[in-house]
């Protein structure tokens, strides 16, 4: 064992537990003068971890700089820190939970540059900016897509098993609410406290058995009955 390796062990076994320093792993030249000396480490629980001894070299003198625990290839840490607005998922807000928007979210823009109606109305969009009214912030086109996709292709669209077998799409059923806007050509709101989607956005195109224009089906029933097996219908004379 080196001189410089000897003084990084002794500093090691003075600053940290007891038995806790094991054999001496190797060392690596970090720059010219500036090692790091390596043991493994014998702490319960940090298997594949190792002591990171950093030193100075100048003039056959060595100086110690830190000591650090750190991960081996085959220590067991924690999966990579993923951020909160990636780990939430739809559904997970509960009663006094916030999530702001991206600062730089594409899906809204500024009130007064893009409107989410019927592109009428820009006069007045700009009179309520000046005036403080209004909303500060509306769908982009990006955004107001992004809606679209997402409800087109989840439970409220077109290809779900109980729309292919709807006796009629929601564009022609009674119950449908239509809504104002750049989506009204595509989507409505189900009205009909039967159905599965109350409330909810349909796509036009979607469809369930409880559509306004079901008619029940008539049991196809026999041309002739059988005779009963007690006649009701007749009186029978019987003579005494």
């Amino acid at each position: 064992m080196s001189t410089v390796t000897s003084h990084a062990r002794a500093a090691l076994d003075e600053s940290v537990e007891a038995g806790t320093v094991g054999d001496h792993l190797g060392t690596t030249e970090e720059a010219p003068g500036l090692l790091t000396e390596r043991f493994a480490c014998l702490l319960p629980g940090y298997r594949g971890w190792y002591w990171a001894v950093s030193v100075s070299v100048l003039d056959d003198e060595s100086t110690i700089n830190d000591i650090v625990l750190l991960p081996g290839d085959e220590a067991i840490v924690a999966p990579a820190w993923t951020p909160y607005r990636e780990r939430i998922r739809p559904g997970d807000l509960g009663p006094g939970d916030v999530l702001p928007p991206e600062e730089d979210d594409i899906r809204l823009v500024p009130a007064w540059s893009a409107g989410d109606g019927d592109g009428t109305g820009v006069v007045d969009r700009h009179f309520a900016r000046e005036i403080g009214l209004g909303r500060e912030w509306v769908l982009s086109l990006e955004g107001r897509e992004d809606a679209a996709d997402r409800w087109y292709d989840g439970e409220a669209g077109p290809d779900t098993p109980i729309a292919k077998q709807a006796p009629g799409v929601c564009g022609t059923c009674g119950f449908l609410v239509s809504l104002a806007g750049d989506l009204s050509d595509r989507f409505g709101v189900c009205a009909n406290k039967m159905a599965n989607a109350d409330g909810r956005v349909v796509a036009l195109t979607h469809g369930c058995g409880a559509h306004s224009g079901t008619r029940p089906k008539r049991s196809a029933s026999a041309s002739q009955l059988p005779d009963p097996v007690i006649d009701t219908m007749r009186a029978e004379l019987e003579e005494f």
